[in-house]
């Protein structure tokens, strides 16, 4: 009997966990204990058909992705920073400003500057198709350079192995083992559903598509990638999901083995209170589903079930299998 698909993403010294209606964090307290937290999860992907189309579920997952992902990394961050004055704690609006910068400065770097190099080259290249071509393999080359430098930073590297921890939970949720250390070491800390994996196939998509593109001048053309940004996306995740869905088909396995090869530097091999932070939040993300699946009569009242768990009463719960 298949297993219904969880995934997540790495979080600052924890994880989070995305189940089928819970949303779960999990992490590290500076003291020692694990923070375990979990939501309901309302989703236009649960209530409309519409919205579970292929090319429409991808560009609502990869929304939704962004707002609790964000979400849940300024709740990590400020579990770490339990016990320090609020006034010196980054507020909402502080992080959000973060957040739009971060976003403004992507756009330049792995849109703008790609467009305006091959402008440059624009007297010796005067095909416009291969301009879009050398555009494109400047911004994998990009994407690769940026994930490569940073992982270098020491935070970043501990970001990493809670990534790897994510994945090798998962894995070991996915073949049915128990989720322990013993168990879990066995697996890779690369995932073919990994949001690494993602990012990388929009890169090659908007190659092909932008590939085709007429080249007019700078505001139409800059208006004319981002405008293709949703559609790569919505292309890019039902190739992830092929992929996934059929990893051991040659064919799928090439596709989904570029993303494979940029997970051995976005992972790291987390060591075993990194694993047990994961499987906290996969514990959560199981035992909201549960819960969801045991009460949706009374789920008619509108109310989103929130619960921030002590340590002893996640224990009490048990192991998820």
């Amino acid at each position: 009997m298949s297993r219904p698909a969880y995934g997540g993403q790495a979080v600052i010294e924890g994880v989070l966990i995305r189940g089928q209606r819970t949303l779960a964090l999990a992490c590290r307290r500076p003291g020692g204990d694990i923070y375990r937290y979990r939501e309901a999860l309302s989703s236009p992907l649960q209530r409309s058909r519409v919205a579970r189309w292929p090319f429409v579920r991808g560009v609502i997952v990869l929304w939704e992705s962004l707002v609790h992902g964000t979400r849940m990394l300024m709740r990590s961050a400020d579990v770490q920073m339990e016990g320090v004055d609020v006034s010196e704690r980054p507020g909402t609006k502080g992080m959000a400003g973060v957040l739009a910068v971060s976003v403004a400065v992507a756009l330049v770097v792995f849109v703008g500057i790609p467009y305006a190099t091959t402008q440059l080259l624009h007297a010796a290249v005067p095909s416009a198709t291969l301009l879009n071509v050398i555009e494109g393999l400047i911004r994998v080359a990009l994407l690769v350079a940026y994930v490569w430098g940073i992982s270098f930073l020491p935070e970043i590297r501990r970001v990493f192995a809670y990534h790897g921890a994510e994945h090798m939970t998962i894995h070991a949720f996915e073949h049915g083992d128990p989720l322990d250390a013993a168990h879990i070491g066995r697996y890779p800390t690369e995932h073919p559903r990994c949001g690494t994996a993602f990012l990388l196939l929009v890169v090659f998509v908007a190659v092909v598509l932008f590939t085709f593109m007429p080249r007019t001048n700078l505001v139409v053309d800059l208006v004319a990638r981002l405008a293709l940004v949703v559609p790569v996306a919505a292309i890019s995740y039902e190739l992830l999901k092929l992929g996934a869905a059929h990893e051991r088909d040659p064919l799928m396995r090439a596709l989904v083995w570029p993303g494979l090869l940029l997970q051995g530097i976005t992972t790291r091999q987390p060591d075993e209170p990194m694993i047990e932070v994961a499987v906290a939040s996969l514990e959560e993300a199981i035992a909201g589903d549960r819960e969801s699946g045991a009460t949706n009569e009374r789920a008619t009242s509108g109310s989103a079930a929130r619960s921030e768990s002590s340590p002893e009463r996640a224990r009490a719960e048990g192991p998820a299998r």
